[in-house]
């Protein structure tokens, strides 16, 4: 990489020297020959680097390396300084006359900093030295230009070939090539019953590992695979990348967040462990475990135990695929769930299909690849060579797509990184000839991406805002293009260019780097990018050079020795120790490492950033977590990213004073709904995104601040009712900004004085851009819309349209108009009445042609859809509706007819009497796409009663209603078509009805017609419900039954021979429980506040049990402790409880709380060689705790009130991690403690314990100074 920085750095610095010597006579004859040295050795200089580069003669010549090196540094040095000059304009400006000023670092505002910065002696004789070094290692150049002579040809090709290449070139179709049997296999595999050993924990579960070596397509596979239509019989499906150096509580997360679609804000692995298990419970899963390593086969037995313990839960069928380069890693998973290893080993591809591969890629977006014979032949000449590896054929046939020279293809065929015995390791040599073939600029951007650990989920416009602040983003071509907008372009090349996956999630696209090409990162940049990961010392190991640092470790003595690398320019840092000393760490590394450019610290209990951060004067990117700014950060004028992630409560004031002196400032992220905003923001005119400009009739805080800033891209403006003069919302100049996409309006809901004409008018003056796409418009309160929303060609471009809380508004613009809005949300909108009054237009014309989420709730005054000129059924209307969400629009008669694409419908106290669900003008028409329908919604639609639209479909195939999830209050809509003729449902939950008292014949007969699909039945908050269905046993496909807030529910009768969860709460006139219940197959059971005085024996499957509030029940059945398979009991507030009966060995995990007549725990507690877990909570009666199993991992003790001593067996407890003791006042001492542990907590205890235990100065504090984490407050 030390070649990119050669060419600019030295043109800046010798031009800007130049222009200083005009007005600097006594430089002359001195200053002004280094000077022209330097530019006659500037040529020779950057062939000498670029050829090294290009040939690698550096890895044979470390005297040219050295000399690099000593170039670079210099280099360096020089920029910082030019920096600096920048920098010290920016601030002597800032103290002169307070004006903006937008500081450039182009020749143009050197020019000025020259004749001033050079008359103060120091910075002379600073500039003055750099060049005197740059000339002296430049000067040395001449010793290895012997070398080009020898590399002039390859040189001169390669960069002839580099000039041909398409920076932009098409990527191919990622079809299954030449895996057809592979897949066949697989989807075999899926299909096929289970026939292991029923007697196991896992026995429900199958396993499959797909091992091969790097690059052999594994991934690819099972991406093609569990994309595959059969896989949708699977109740949930889950996709976790594990990589090395695996945390089993990061894979559960992972897991859970797949399922949630959000990440689960939990920590201990208990917790975890149970949120998994309670989403698996009873359910048939898909689980893919992808690219899992190997460190220390035992170590990570234990983690993976840990990971595959609550996935027993699932249901008969659940599969379990992984992928893996090492046989010992598909023996260890199938060891740790008891199965036999059942192995796919993936070889190369057959010739011709790799040649089929190749040919994909390379010929890419070419009409008539028949027509290129010659290339065609070239390819079977490299496909060859390929010796069947996938990602070889991709990776090659992408360096091919970019030129069609016929001397491009034969050049990769004779290229010297591929040879005719290729094996494993030389798929590395085909990755870097792609990397090769990568302009320099992009070589940069990608080698730098290996800082990042591997599987690091890339968010594409984070990383080109590092890749702006370590410049590596070339000079725009087009006048004013952007520098974000360059960074996005290189990155979609790259991603074309080098594989690599992406997934969504929440709106945003992230991405990741093939393992392969990770490593082809590290091994390019190994002298510049570093990455270190664990707790060992072992920086000694890094290279000095290093520029580009990323350090996640919680030793405290690594971060020490940073300090060490003074040239840094990037700083990643991950620390979650708490530790009082982190401060002066960070502020040493501050104060050695000036050249920072980015600096990202994750640092959860770091309080305040040092203030000596202020020494970062050259830092452009930001990125801390839930920390305090200190002052000094006002003061970094280079700054131009600010990324500040909050998970807490923030002060008002949190933001340091004169923070709008950062002028540069292109992105600003951080938590703008928690601070009252930023005085005189406006001063920041390079922003690009703001999101919480409070108006305030303060200055620096008026709506005029807005006026300059030109370079938005998105704007969220708030407390609009502070405008008090409509003028000034001209002047915000919103049409000038012909960036802004994304516009926010915003009044407080919550005024005492509503001026609704000045309300329409401020809006009148907020008209934006016509290029706008996404606005939204919060509590405004005039009748009317805005004169510019009424004018298509001023809002003809708006793709997304949000309306909330606008009170007072009548009549709505003509938005079924527009041609690219896809998504409309109007809420609390009671004066509304039509959605579009104004559409009149021939035939031929669709209203909200391309709208595909329509979501309309509390329209109270909501009466119809269109005026009169419109039929309500009429193909005309939301030809793309994907999805439909009505709520409280009690006047809404009729839906015009349900658009052919719906997947999802709610519905929620809506007037209609009939519901539409054909679209056309002919009874005889029938919507085949109608099976688009999966999920539907029916609430509190007490007049519904005819669903019409079914009854022409006869026996049209296409056009059967398949259902995921219906939720209805009324049973009685599933008697209406086309409902009661529906040929799957999955889930049905019957809620918030205080009528029903039972269930008719007919439902009782729609039940049996669906009982070879339901698998997940919920009756809530049903108050007057006596009995559910009298079929309710005949349901064979029923899993889950779920019985919630159903008080006068007296009987339940038999249930379903398979059922596996049972839910059971607050049903206050249940008593017994049906004796059927000890036949069942359930796994999972809670009962909760109903009023049983004693327990059947329960199922012999059962690997859970909940019992809660249960208070007139006195003891357990007896056959608890032959329930061979139970793994958790969890019993709180049986107050009549007075003793436990003996437990299963299967134990893994036992609560007791809120236990006020329990006095003892069975004798059996030492034998449970399965426990791990053992939380006692409010057991006041109890004296003494018997001895402890050596499993036991986990100790939770809290309020015991009579407890006065623990167990002597507690330091033999090997396996025992975690200690938590709260309010048990009797408790004096402890004896003395594992080695295992790892954090002990001790709250609220007798005073002296917390006397003995105080750090440093207590008599025993000895016997815990070895434990990581200690809470005991002083």
């Amino acid at each position: 990489m030390a070649d990119w920085f050669v060419g600019p750095v030295m043109e800046k610095l010798i031009n800007t020297c130049f222009e200083y010597l005009k007005d600097q006579a006594r430089w002359q004859t001195g200053m002004k020959q280094e000077l022209e040295r330097l530019q006659k050795l500037q040529p020779k200089i950057q062939a000498v680097v670029f050829a090294s580069s290009q040939a690698h003669i550096r890895d044979q010549n470390p005297a040219l390396n050295k000399w690099i090196w000593k170039l670079r540094d210099a280099i360096d040095e020089a920029d910082d300084l030019l920096d600096e000059l920048d920098y010290m304009k920016h601030k002597q400006q800032l103290t002169k006359n307070k004006k903006q000023l937008k500081v450039r670092s182009t020749l143009n505002s050197l020019k000025k900093i020259g004749k001033r910065a050079l008359k103060i002696d120091r910075n002379l004789k600073r500039l003055e030295e750099v060049v005197q070094k740059l000339e002296k290692v430049s000067s040395d150049v001449c010793n290895f230009l012997p070398l080009l002579e020898s590399t002039k040809q390859e040189l001169q090709e390669q960069q002839l070939e580099l000039y041909k290449t398409r920076e932009t070139g098409s990527m191919p179709k990622n079809d299954l090539i030449g895996r057809g049997k592979d897949k066949e296999f697989v989807m075999q595999w899926l299909r096929k019953p289970s026939n292991e050993d029923h007697s196991t924990l896992y026995r429900n579960i199958s396993l499959l590992s797909i091992v091969g070596h790097g690059g052999m397509g594994k991934t690819t596979l099972l991406q093609h695979a569990y994309e595959d239509e059969m896989t949708e019989e699977f109740d949930l499906k889950m996709w976790v990348c594990v990589s090395s150096n695996f945390d089993a509580k990061k894979v559960i997360a992972d897991m859970l967040e797949y399922l949630a679609k959000e990440r689960p804000r939990l920590e201990t692995l208990k917790v975890l462990q149970d949120s998994l298990r309670f989403e698996l419970m009873s359910k048939k899963f898909l689980l893919v475990l992808d690219d899992i390593w190997e460190d220390e086969e035992e170590n990570d037995k234990i983690k993976w135990e840990n990971v595959l313990a609550p996935l027993a839960f699932g249901s008969l069928g659940s599969k379990i695929l992984i992928t893996t380069r090492m046989d010992s890693v598909a023996l260890m998973i199938a060891k740790v769930i008891k199965k036999k290893k059942e192995t796919l080993r993936l070889m190369g591809l057959e010739e011709d299909e790799c040649l089929q591969l190749l040919n994909s890629h390379a010929f890419a977006d070419v009409e008539n690849p028949g027509d290129h014979k010659k290339l065609r032949s070239i390819a079977g000449e490299i496909a060859k060579k390929l010796l069947g590896f996938p990602l070889a054929a991709k990776v090659i046939g992408g360096v091919l797509n970019s030129s069609f020279d016929e001397s491009h293809w034969a050049k990769v065929l004779n290229s010297n990184f591929l040879s005719a015995e290729l094996g494993h390791n030389d798929i590395f040599s085909i990755l870097r000839l792609s990397y090769m073939f990568l302009p320099k600029h992009l070589q940069n951007c990608f080698a730098f991406c290996c800082i990042f650990p591997q599987d690091h989920w890339f968010d594409k416009d984070d990383l080109v805002r590092m890749w702006i602040a370590s410049d590596f983003i070339l000079p725009p071509c087009i006048r004013g293009e952007a520098a974000e907008d360059i960074g996005g372009r290189y990155f979609d090349v790259l991603v074309k260019n080098l594989t690599r996956f992406n997934f969504n999630f929440q709106h945003i696209t992230y991405y990741k780097m093939h393992d392969l090409l990770h490593e082809l990162a590290q091994f390019v940049s190994t002298q510049e990018c570093f990455r270190v990961a664990g707790d060992e010392e072992l920086l000694f190991t890094i290279p000095e050079t290093i520029r580009h640092l990323s350090v996640d470790t919680s030793n405290l003595k690594v971060l020490k020795k940073i300090g060490k690398f003074k040239n840094l320019r990037t700083l990643y840092l991950y620390y979650k120790e708490d530790d009082q000393d982190l401060d002066d760490v960070l502020a040493q590394i501050f104060k050695v490492s000036k050249s920072i450019r980015s600096l990202y610290i994750y640092a959860p209990c770091l309080k305040m950033i040092p203030e000596a951060i202020g020494h970062l004067i050259h830092l452009r990117y930001l990125n801390i977590f839930q920390t305090l700014l200190p002052r000094s950060l006002s003061n970094l004028y280079q700054l131009q990213f600010i990324i500040y992630e909050s998970g807490q409560l923030i002060p008002h004031n949190f933001l340091p004073r004169d923070m709008n002196n950062l002028t540069n400032m292109h992105y600003m992220q951080l938590p703008w709904d928690d601070f009252s905003g930023m005085h005189r923001i406006g001063k920041l005119n390079s922003l690009q995104q703001l999101d919480g400009f409070y108006v305030k009739n303060e200055n620096g805080f008026r709506i005029v601040e807005l006026e300059h800033m030109n370079e938005l891209h998105q704007l969220r403006i708030k407390l609009l009712e502070n405008v008090k003069d409509a003028k000034d919302a001209c002047r915000a100049k919103l049409h000038d900004k012909r960036n802004l996409i994304d516009l926010s309006l915003e009044w407080g809901e919550i005024r005492n004085i509503l001026d609704a004409d000045l309300d329409e008018m401020v809006l009148d003056n907020l008209r934006p851009h016509n290029k706008l796409r996404k606005l939204r418009i919060n509590a405004y309160m005039g009748a009317r819309s805005a004169i510019w929303m009424n004018e298509d060609h001023l809002i003809y471009n708006l793709e997304r349209i949000q309306l909330d809380c606008c009170l007072e508004w009548q009549t709505l613009p003509p938005f079924g108009r527009l041609p690219f809005l896809k998504s409309l949300y109007l809420e609390n909108m009671p004066k509304v009445k039509r959605l579009d009054d104004k559409f009149q237009r021939d035939d031929s014309d669709c209203v909200f042609a391309s709208l595909e989420v329509l979501h309309i709730e509390r329209l109270e005054a909501l009466e119809d859809w269109f005026d009169s000129t419109l039929p309500a059924a009429d193909d005309r209307l939301f030809p793309c509706l994907i999805e439909l969400y009505l709520k409280d629009c009690p006047k809404l008669q009729e839906l015009p007819s349900l658009p052919p694409k719906l997947t999802k419908l709610e519905i929620d106290n809506i007037g209609w009497k009939t519901f539409n669900l054909l679209q056309g003008t002919s009874n005889c028409y029938i919507i085949s796409s109608l099976a688009a329908i999966r999920d539907l919604t029916i609430r509190n639609c007490g007049d519904l009663i005819y669903l019409k639209g079914l009854k022409y479909l006869g026996t049209t195939e296409n056009s059967q209603l398949i259902l995921n999830e219906l939720i209805i209050k009324d049973p009685s809509v599933l008697l209406m078509e086309p409902l009661s003729s529906i040929t799957s449902i999955q889930k049905l939950t019957i809620k918030g009805n205080d009528e029903l008292v039972s269930f008719t014949v007919e439902t009782e007969q729609w039940f049996l017609q669906v009982s070879s699909y339901l698998r997940e039945l919920n009756f809530i908050s049903l108050k007057s419900l006596q009995y559910l269905p009298s079929s309710l046993a005949s349901l064979s496909s029923l899993k889950i039954l779920c019985v919630r807030e159903v008080p006068h529910l007296q009987l339940l009768q038999n249930i379903p021979a398979f059922l596996e969860h049972l839910e059971l709460s607050h049903i206050e006139s249940l008593k017994c429980l049906p004796s059927s219940l000890s036949n069942s197959s359930i796994k999972y059971l809670e009962l909760k506040c109903i009023s049983v005085q004693k327990l059947p024996d329960l199922p012999p499957s059962l690997c859970e049990l909940h019992l809660v509030y249960l208070h007139g029940l006195d003891c357990l059945p007896s056959c608890i402790p032959r329930l061979s398979f139970l793994q958790k009991l969890y019993i709180n507030m049986v107050p009549q409880l007075r003793e436990l009966p003996e437990l299963p060995p299967s134990l893994c995990l036992l609560y007791l709380y809120h236990l006020h007549n329990l006095d003892c725990l069975p004798s059996c507690l030492p034998s449970l060689s399965a426990l791990q877990e053992l939380h006692i909570d409010m057991v006041p009666q109890l004296r003494k705790l018997p001895e402890l199993p050596p499993s036991l991992c986990v100790l939770y003790l809290q309020l015991l009130e009579n407890l006065d001593c623990m167990p002597s067996c507690l330091p033999s407890l090997s396996s025992l991690q975690k200690l938590y003791i709260y309010r048990i006042p009797q408790l004096k001492e402890l004896p003395d403690l594992p080695p295992s542990l790892k954090s002990l907590s001790i709250l609220y205890c007798h005073p002296d314990l917390k006397e003995r235990y105080r750090k440093f100065v207590g008599s025993d504090w000895h016997k815990i100074a070895h434990i990581p984490y200690v809470n005991l407050p002083t």
